[in-house]
């Protein structure tokens, strides 16, 4: 890979990218597969956050539109991940690369707490850092963690992980010929709705001048290759005039 367009960089990763497309929650060939992309990403030398979201386990908002207390739900799914953190931790460490887990929710048992100057001093020695819990408190998304956790930790980043491999100006699922942006502006996202993020996570992004890259992980081997110039991809960021569509 040549010489890195970004030194540090935060990967969010949804819950559901660790369930591949079987049944099981946590699927350990794709927590493995996803831990040799970011495995080869770190090697190349860049500093790497990751966030992953627990929705392949419990999804706190649906959850209470079923009955659970909003807060009680969503302080479940923070609890989901956790575990998904553990599960990337682990394989992580099965292949030899060194990581630690902050949680947001103090758990000593299991993980580090959330300490930034402790986070960067694992990330300047090479380690993943894995943060986990959200932000800590109810009614805020995965999402608006990994923006926040991007911003303290001074990311020239945001890499967002997902099944599509960019933003489109409609659902590619639903809409056969919607159009895939390879860049566009943050206020394009936050008034078109475009849905690459909750607002709150845009819009923090935006105050930092954090882009976001928004790009396939279940493509083998895409994370390096967009880092590298090579994969597809759409980046968000603050230039009005980079808007547009392919």
């Amino acid at each position: 890979m040549p010489h890195p367009r970004f030194k540090r960089i935060l990967l969010k990763l949804s819950g559901e990218v660790l369930m591949g497309n079987g049944k099981l929650a946590i699927d350990p060939e794709v927590t493995a597969r996803v831990a040799g992309e970011i495995a080869d990403v770190r090697n190349a030398g860049y500093e790497l956050c990751v966030v992953v979201g627990g929705g392949n386990i419990f999804r706190g908002l649906s959850a209470a539109a079923k009955g659970i207390e909003r807060a009680t739900a969503d302080y479940m799914g923070m609890l989901a991940t956790v575990m998904n953190a553990l599960a990337v931790q682990n394989a992580l460490e099965t292949i030899g690369v060194d990581t630690r887990v902050q949680s947001a929710i103090p758990m000593a048992s299991v993980c580090e707490p959330f300490i930034r100057r402790r986070a960067e001093r694992h990330l300047q020695k090479g380690r993943v850092v894995i943060f986990a819990a959200g932000v800590g408190s109810p009614f805020f998304t995965t999402d608006s963690g990994a923006a926040l956790r991007a911003a303290e930790m001074k990311c020239d980043a945001l890499f967002k992980g997902t099944s599509v491999d960019g933003v489109y100006d409609a659902d590619p699922k639903k809409v056969p010929d919607a159009k895939r942006y390879d860049t566009v502006s943050f206020n394009r996202v936050l008034s078109d709705d475009l849905k690459v993020m909750d607002a709150s996570a845009v819009a923090l992004c935006r105050d930092n001048n954090i882009p976001i890259v928004v790009f396939n992980i279940r493509e083998h081997g895409n994370f390096a290759a967009v880092l590298s110039g090579d994969g597809v991809s759409t980046t968000v960021q603050t230039q009005e005039t980079t808007d547009a569509r392919l």
